[in-house]
């Protein structure tokens, strides 16, 4: 476990802290989607060829990508909300530098510093881990997690409004203003985290991840423009799979790497990041289809021939319908965990792909699918944290939901690759311009069908959990209490350099899973509690001691047999309780 310390005062968290956060989330998924409206005009904008003007906006998706586990890991380090305020500073400035530019490179650099942003999402999901109490944090970090897609859903009609009726540049000047305000909300309202992980920033680790990561997400970005059997293509394929694996053993030597590759090798991490990545796919293929099926001219025989502004609108119900789904998801995922509750997601949305082969017809049918796609991304992306933080320990949550994200951008990266593919492959010639076909269409949302197949089959590995009563679920708030108590004391002691001695280390289950809220007592040679506490959510514990001497420590959690395990007492110890021996004692 690692040992925890406060660079300032911590304040409690207010109601309005998870609003607020949540809000910074939907600032930055507007970036990603800011341009959507005026994508066909950019070569005009910028006066630049169209495989130029691709770069705007693959600069914004590169950035994020490399930003997102690298700002996680500085976040556990250093401070979630210090650096969820860089990274909207940053966008800020990015945004600022776009607004007043109309030459290619500037705009290119401005877009970049707008990608890094994307950082904030998982920081976010830390920070409610580290300051909520246990039962607001489900549907809090559900709508956090959410956030990009509805910052994503919704930013679509707004933009297309803006750009329809105002200079293009204002996009920007509005996304800079948001960006401000998100910066000045964060500093008065979120508290800081006081949990700090142990180590060094990795720099070799980032520098190495962010050659391998561009390497490998620009052939799928620039594949259609460059030829998938290109040179050029491929060679960048080889050399991401040679560069990743060579920062893999490098990753595997460092003693605090930036991403710990041996948890996140565990079956419900790597389980979680693939399933990821198939939700990523499956988000992104109704935003690119459903625009261009409604706005395409009626003359066509199967477009909608709907302004700019109405398909954005009608695609809005997407964000919305996410963001509803966040007290949902934590109903069901108190009540059945958050394996069943992705499982559930997956369903739904696989329910609404392939309803939605039949609904083309008219706008009313698309606002349909909209909202069903969108409540079982809600409920996905709103299980994805969860199931991360319940599987990595405390100090690294940061890093870990980074990581997930970063899974997330590349399932849209490949969905956008590849459904770019089928639909001009697919398209038809009128007049020197590629229209696409609604066989287009339909094959890319069987893509997306087959993707959440695919994510399916992942979910059913998961490890099972054994539900618990509600009282298991919400101990009382006097427990709940002591608990905070007693890890501030904890946590206070550390900074000063005052912590006492005693047992830490974590409560894992037969599959080395971590076991929350299980009880772990602390019984002195003459068979009196000497001490107690709950493990936090990633089965951490800590437990000091009054005086040098035998002790056993006792766990026991529901749906686990108890633990006894015996230990001389002669300074601090770390002792890991497997709740898979029960009732098994280990020799001091």
């Amino acid at each position: 476990m690692s040992h925890t310390t406060t660079d300032e005062p911590t304040r409690s968290a207010s109601g309005a802290t998870v609003p607020v956060l949540a809000f910074a989330g939907i600032v930055v998924a507007v970036m990603q989607t800011l341009l959507v409206p005026v994508i066909k005009d950019l070569p005009a904008l910028l006066d630049t060829s169209p495989s130029n003007a691709t770069w705007v906006l693959t600069s914004t998706l590169l950035s994020g990508a490399v930003a997102t586990p690298i700002m996680g890991r500085l976040g556990d380090l250093f401070g979630k909300r210090r650096m969820l305020i860089v990274s909207l500073s940053v966008m800020v400035v990015g945004a600022l530098i776009s607004a007043f530019t109309d030459a290619l490179i500037p705009m290119i650099v401005g877009r970049t510093l707008q990608g890094v942003a994307m950082g904030a999402i998982p920081l976010g999901i830390g920070l409610m881990r580290d300051i909520l109490p246990r039962e607001r944090l489900g549907s809090a970090m559900a709508l956090m997690s959410s956030s990009i897609g509805v910052g994503g859903g919704l930013a679509l009609p707004a933009a297309a409004l803006v750009a329809q009726h105002t200079d293009w540049h204002t996009l920007f000047y509005g996304a800079a203003g948001l960006g401000v305000l998100s910066i000045a909300l964060t500093l008065l309202v979120v508290p800081e985290s006081p949990l700090r992980a142990k180590g060094s920033f990795d720099l070799p680790g980032a520098v190495g991840l962010t050659a391998g990561l561009i390497l490998f997400l620009l052939p799928i970005t620039k594949g259609t423009d460059w030829g998938w059997s290109s040179p050029t293509t491929l060679g960048l394929f080889a050399a991401a799979v040679v560069v990743l694996l060579l920062w893999g053993l490098m990753e595997l030597r460092v003693a605090a790497p930036l991403v710990d590759l041996r948890t996140t090798a565990r079956r419900e991490v790597l389980l979680t990041n693939l399933a990821s990545i198939m939700v990523g796919v499956s988000f992104f293929v109704i935003s690119l289809v459903l625009p261009q099926l409604l706005q395409l001219p009626a003359e066509t025989g199967y477009g909608l021939g709907q302004s700019m502004v109405v398909a954005g609108l009608c695609v809005a119900p997407l964000g919305l319908t996410m963001m509803f789904t966040a007290p949902v998801y934590a109903r069901l995922s108190a009540r059945y965990g958050p394996r069943t509750t992705l499982i559930i997601g997956l369903l739904i949305i696989g329910i609404g792909y392939a309803g939605g082969l039949g609904l083309m017809n008219a706008a009313w049918q698309t606002v349909i699918t909209s909202v069903l796609i969108g409540a079982g991304i809600g409920l996905a992306y709103s299980s994805l944290p969860a199931l991360i933080i319940g599987a990595v320990p405390a100090s690294e949550t940061g890093a870990a939901n980074g990581l997930n994200t970063l899974m997330r951008s590349i399932g849209t990266s490949v969905s956008s690759a590849v459904i770019g593919m089928v639909l001009a492959n697919s398209s038809n010639d009128v007049g020197g311009v590629a229209v696409p076909t609604m066989h287009g269409f339909r094959v890319s949302f069987l893509i997306a069908t087959a993707a959440v197949a695919v994510g399916l089959a992942l979910a059913f590995f998961l490890p099972r959990r054994r539900p618990s009563t509600a009282t298991q679920l919400r101990a009382s708030s006097e427990e709940d209490a002591n608990l905070a108590r007693a890890e501030q004391a904890l946590a206070g002691e550390a900074a000063a350099g005052e912590l006492p001695r005693g047992f830490r280390g974590r409560v894992l289950a037969a599959d080395g899973a971590p076991v929350a809220r299980a009880k772990v007592t602390l019984i002195d040679r003459h068979g009196r509690q000497a001490g107690a506490t709950l493990s936090a959510g990633d089965g951490s514990y800590a437990l000091a001691v009054p005086a040098r001497g035998p002790y056993v420590l006792a766990a026991r959690a529901a749906g686990h047999g108890p633990l006894a395990h015996a230990a001389t007492h002669g300074g601090d110890h770390q002792v890991d309780l497997d709740l898979s021996l029960p009732g098994e004692t280990v020799p001091a």
